[in-house]
């Protein structure tokens, strides 16, 4: 009896031995009784072509983190708009022609914001200016967002995220010092880490109705604990992670992704941390 190959799924990026994409992924399978194995794959930065060379046709699709998200992009036949729209991406889908890539952090942070609040968004501050504020900006101005100011440690460094989303029409984007504090919106995002949040930042995010905390490791930051504290509208990035994670998820397998058993594999993850 000749039985189906298992098909292979997993995350790449550097560092990778935290990520919670596995624990996601492998409870998705089990509970949409998907044959498919997800592992984590230490790729460093400039790698990753030459690992996809290598996978054999059994390997269907990658999660991609730091530093491989513009690699992603750059090596792939096909390029989602999103994608293109964000400068990198999250996603490699296997094709008959090559490699698909894609950006679902972006619809993920909008998945993840709608879930908790339904409000509206008229202005936001994004703490930092990466990968993740980029995404993060675009999912903004998806949900109405005309202005948007990018709080970064070095506003010099902050300019390609700038003009990622300055691309949007109707859009208006600046930058000023992370220090400044000067917080503007309904929604404050932050992706800068832990260690970089403090107690002027926590009391100047006091006003805004939502706050979208990206760092779910160690959690909760001082600004996720404050938030909650405050009784704001509070996003986590486990709710970032699951719902992008979903979105793969169905890219890769052609099955809905069961967000509910993905959820709490992440939640259980984290609690055995």
């Amino acid at each position: 009896m000749i039985t189906p190959a298992r098909l292979r799924f997993g995350v790449v990026g550097d560092p990778i031995a935290h990520s919670l994409s596995p624990a996601l992924h492998r409870a998705g399978y089990d509970a949409a009784r998907v044959y498919a194995r997800y592992d984590a794959v230490q790729v460093p930065a400039g790698g990753l072509r030459a690992f996809v060379a290598d996978l054999l046709p059994v390997w269907r699709g990658l999660s991609v983190t730091a530093p491989l998200k513009r690699e992603a992009l750059e090596l792939a036949t096909r390029v989602s708009e999103r994608a293109i729209r964000a400068g990198g991406a999250n996603t490699l889908v296997r094709t008959d022609d090559g490699w698909e890539a894609d950006n679902t952090d972006l619809p993920g942070a909008v998945a993840a914001i709608r879930e908790r609040y339904d409000g509206p968004v008229r202005a936001a501050t994004i703490l930092g200016a990466g990968a993740t504020a980029a995404s993060t900006g675009l999912a903004l101005a998806e949900l109405g967002a005309r202005t948007l100011r990018l709080l970064a440690r070095d506003p010099s460094r902050a300019e390609a995220t700038a003009e990622v989303l300055r691309r949007v029409e109707g859009v208006v984007v600046d930058v000023l010092p992370l220090e400044s504090s000067a917080v503007v919106g309904e929604v404050v995002v932050s992706t800068v880490p832990a260690a970089a949040q403090t107690e002027a930042l926590v009391a100047a995010t006091r006003d805004a109705a939502v706050l979208f905390e990206v760092v779910y490791d160690p959690w909760p930051t001082r600004l996720a604990a404050a938030a909650a504290g405050r009784g704001q509208t509070l996003v986590s990035g486990l709710d970032l992670l699951v719902h992008q994670a979903v979105l793969q998820f169905a890219m890769f397998t052609g099955h809905d992704g069961p967000l509910d058993a993905m959820r709490a594999a992440g939640e259980a993850a984290l609690a055995a941390r």
